[in-house]
């Protein structure tokens, strides 16, 4: 295996923290100053958070920081420290930025208006986040592991949350209003599907290395997928290659890198969608599980 050189300067880490905190910005301007003025939320824990800030009062920011804290704990086992850290990072700076904007005048009162520019925002926001490695919501953390375990996909379990929680906003909001807000989320996912390629799209991932043994155990353990292990000859390097195949979802391109990253930078990869998935191919079972000793060896 090619030894790693160290970096003293992570240029690709700094930059994605840039966009992260651009985006973090343009999701607190959507939602303070665009949003919330024309009593319409947002899905996930930011959706709870405003529900609970609009019936107790307090500081919005902090609840929002508050409630998606745990999500961040449980998920730094699993989806790695790096991908933890933007998006504990981004919930930061969307928190504080919220603080800042609640002094602002609202940039627009017309409701109808306000659904569509406001979920534009939040969209081009959000994807710029999840685009970059990290998420502003606790529940896409818990989507992800979910769908490790179940035939789910990340998008209909984060569905599934924001049903439950618009349809808690009729009783604080009115119906009018909640259903205005669920139009918003739909707006905001499919800007957030243009922007990142998709919550969900699936990846499928080819990587050539000289030793594949330690990648595909890291991509078993951090991702818990699957990896298929082809022979391969460099026609230049005269020398034999292992091919690693595997199938992931748009949210663990950013984990993948940094497994490669950390185990041999040398690596060749190629990334590309896959347009339907037939089988468990990406999915952690207790047989796969079972495998992992055969297949890395």
């Amino acid at each position: 295996m090619a030894k790693k050189a160290v970096k003293i300067f992570d240029w690709d880490f700094c930059f994605s923290l840039i966009l992260i905190t651009f985006g973090a910005v343009m999701a607190a301007i959507a939602l303070e100053l665009i949003l919330i003025p024309n009593s319409m939320i947002d899905g996930g824990m930011n959706g709870i958070s405003i529900i609970l800030n609009t019936l107790f009062g307090g500081s919005l920011g902090i609840i929002i920081f508050v409630l998606n804290l745990p999500f961040l704990i449980l998920g730094y086992r699993q989806l790695g420290s790096k991908f933890v850290f933007k998006a504990g990072y981004g919930m930061a700076v969307f928190s504080i930025l919220l603080e800042v904007f609640n002094s602002y005048t609202p940039l627009i009162d017309d409701t109808l208006l306000a659904t569509v520019y406001g979920g534009i925002m939040l969209g081009v926001g959000c994807g710029m986040i999840i685009k970059s490695g990290g998420c502003l919501d606790g529940t896409e953390i818990v989507a992800i592991l979910i769908n490790r375990k179940k035939s789910v996909s990340v998008g209909q379990v984060v569905l599934g949350f924001n049903i439950v929680i618009y349809g808690a906003a009729i009783f604080v909001f009115g119906a009018e209003r909640a259903l205005y807000s669920l139009l918003t989320y739909f707006v905001t996912y499919k800007v957030i599907d243009m922007v990142s390629d998709g919550l969900n799209s699936a990846k499928a991932a080819f990587i050539i290395t000289d030793d594949g043994k330690e990648i595909a155990s890291e991509i078993l353990k951090r991702l818990g997928r699957t990896v298929t292990v082809l022979s391969g000859e460099g026609i230049i390097s005269h020398g034999d290659k292992r091919v690693l195949y595997t199938v992931i979802t748009r949210f663990e391109v950013s984990i993948l890198k940094d497994i490669l990253n950390e185990v041999d930078d040398s690596s060749f990869v190629t990334v590309f969608d896959v347009s339907e998935i037939i089988g468990n191919h990406i999915k952690s079972t207790p047989s796969v599980k079972k495998e992992k000793n055969r297949l890395i060896s």
